[in-house]
């Protein structure tokens, strides 16, 4: 058994590298997108927007799906649909055909992320320890490569379908046959299901919390990736080429973090291991508002890339840990406020920069950051879902007990 999981953690990981690099592909060429289809500065937005909805509308069909389909099965057959739409996108001509190719890219990467994170879970309960944030690692190198082979094609002047026909003719085959060994520990989801009893079912009100970190999170991390450039540029005055160095930083930054997290959460428990990453990241929106100048606001990229790192992986951890008998639908409904903060995060910031000034826009991030800290117990190894005030069930909540990671 022990062999089998190793195998499954291995190809998982896998699934999120080539996620990761077919994300950053697609965002870091968005100005070429833009010019292939002639896509208006008006309407890119609206384009933009379309994935991280239908991506949301993907994950919610996710939890419904996983009650006839195994996760694995899902991830087995979305990330291909997710690697022919890049393609899609790189290939068509009309802008009909951008829109069927980015929705088809939303809808899969929905169900893609929700049974990936899925399969995260059920894999760190069978492990009994934290592997959640080396799945999250795994992406995060991917990210790296992505926006590596984004440059080159840029740098070469390649038409979009020549920089990703490799892409996906390599990651393609190689995700299928990578998928021969996910692990669906149906059998452990079994029997916390039936050791939940009633409390095994998702109550969205103690999700809630899970839900606020996790839409934080991205709203911080949209910032860094859609505002770090032109705010080293606009507000420091740096050169265009050097603002182009922080969200690298950033994502160098939330490898290494991520890396080292897992052991992090072995030896310090998850609550410290948020608490920290939340206090840092704080920390590097106070540097990056307050900064006299590239090199400090740089500073505080990189500590975005340390705190901001930690909580994503954990939270999708927390909600196993909250619902033992219900972690898929967990992870599911959990997963949609991914999409919520990302599609909140980058017009906020920019309403907030153009109405009052950018280094005050950076501040507002910092202090939902710092929301992190209220709901720290909620990350807990077993965490009291019935403290504050909720009523117990009259079912004894056997089921947190056994499964603590």
């Amino acid at each position: 058994m022990t062999d089998v999981l190793r195998r499954g953690r291995a190809s998982l990981a896998f699934s999120f590298l080539v996620q990761g690099v077919a994300f950053a592909l697609l965002v870091t060429r968005i100005p070429a997108i833009q010019n292939r289809y002639g896509v208006s500065d008006a309407l890119l937005p609206a384009f933009l927007a379309a994935v991280p909805v239908l991506a949301g509308v993907g994950s919610v069909t996710t939890e419904r799906l996983v009650k006839r389909v195994p996760p694995s099965r899902l991830l087995r057959w979305s990330q291909p649909v997710v690697l022919l739409a890049l393609l899609g996108v790189g290939a068509g001509e009309r802008m009909v055909e951008l829109g069927v190719a980015l929705a088809a890219f939303g809808l899969a990467v929905g169900v893609l992320d929700a049974s990936m994170n899925m399969l995260g879970v059920s894999l760190q309960r069978s492990y009994g320890r934290s592997i959640m944030l080396s799945f999250h690692a795994a992406y995060s190198l991917g990210g790296i490569v992505g926006a590596s082979l984004a440059w080159v094609g840029a740098h070469w002047q390649l038409a979009l379908w020549v920089s990703y026909l490799p892409v996906v003719l390599v990651l393609l085959p190689a995700v299928l046959v990578g998928s021969r060994w996910y692990v669906d520990d149906r059998g452990a989801a079994s029997v916390a299901e039936d050791q939940a009893g009633e409390g095994g079912a998702v109550v969205f009100k103690w999700l809630l919390p899970l839900c606020l970190v996790m839409t934080v999170a991205y709203i911080g991390d949209s910032t860094v990736s859609n505002w770090s450039a032109k705010y080293l540029q606009d507000v420091l005055g740096s050169s265009e080429q050097m603002a182009t160095v922080p969200f690298n930083v950033y994502m160098v930054t939330t490898l290494l973090g991520r890396a080292i997290g897992d052991f992090g959460v072995r030896r310090f428990g998850a609550v410290a291991v948020v608490r920290g990453g939340a206090l840092v990241a704080a920390g590097g929106f106070a540097v990056v508002a307050a900064a006299p100048g590239a090199w400090v606001g740089m500073l505080g990229f990189t500590l975005l890339g340390l705190g901001l790192c930690v909580l994503v992986p954990q939270t999708f951890a927390a909600a196993g840990r909250l619902f033992p008998g219900a972690s898929d639908a967990a992870v599911a409904r959990l997963n949609v406020f991914n999409y919520v903060g990302f599609l909140v995060g980058s017009p906020l910031v920019g309403a907030l920069g153009d109405l009052w000034s950018y280094r005050g826009a950076m501040l507002v991030p910092m202090v939902l950051v710092l929301v992190t800290l209220v709901y720290a117990r909620s990350f807990e190894a077993q965490p009291d879902r019935y403290g504050g005030g909720h009523e117990r069930p009259r079912t004894a909540d056997v089921g947190r007990g056994s499964n603590g990671l």
